[in-house]
């Protein structure tokens, strides 16, 4: 496992070196997490003439997670990922979503939450790498049962990659973590 400094935005172009070779070498789905889009744009940029753009999936977040009808990703970035042909999933984050509601509201701690926690110990990206696998399946852009190479990352760019078998949200304990590749210290 490589080891990446944390809360470092450089840290992107190492992580998806590695996910990307991991990506190609498996002949798997590449899922990255992204806000903005800058991730997604340099994991395209990264990928290109690998042979893997059309596994490459970009995993954002609904409208209205950054406020009203706003996501996060720049048009611009949006833009170019549709030009270059990269299919980009919006889906509600699986470890917070509606529970968020009701832990803000109600001042509570629920299940969901739980289990980010739980992930967090390992990193941020770690629990951002087994909910975007779970967004991409339940959203049908990846098969049951495939291990995928994912990239999450810890507040600005990647700094975590993992190897998993996703799980649908419904059964996300089936998740099955084969190996984190890098993380932050």
């Amino acid at each position: 496992m490589v080891t990446l400094t944390l809360n470092d935005k450089g840290n992107t172009p190492r992580a998806l070196e590695i996910a990307v070779d991991e990506a190609v070498r498996l002949n798997a789905p590449l899922l990255v997490a992204t806000s903005s889009g800058e991730t997604a744009v340099a994991a395209m940029n990264a990928a290109r003439g690998k042979g893997i753009l059309d596994r490459l999936f970009i995993i954002s977040s609904v409208f209205g997670s950054r406020g009203p009808d706003n996501n996060g990703m720049l048009a611009e970035h949006k833009n170019e990922l549709d030009g270059a042909g990269v299919r980009v999933v919006t889906a509600a984050h699986v470890l917070s979503g509606a529970e968020r509601a009701m832990s803000t509201k109600f001042r509570g701690i629920y299940p969901s939450e739980i289990i980010a926690h739980t992930l967090r110990m390992f990193s941020q990206g770690v629990k951002v790498t087994v909910e975007i696998g779970a967004m991409a399946l339940d959203a049908g852009v990846i098969k049951h049962g495939t291990p995928v190479v994912a990239v999450g990352g810890t507040g600005r760019g990647a700094d975590t990659v993992v190897v998993l078998t996703p799980a649908y949200t419904q059964d996300i304990f089936a998740t099955h973590i084969h190996e984190i590749l890098c993380k932050p210290y």
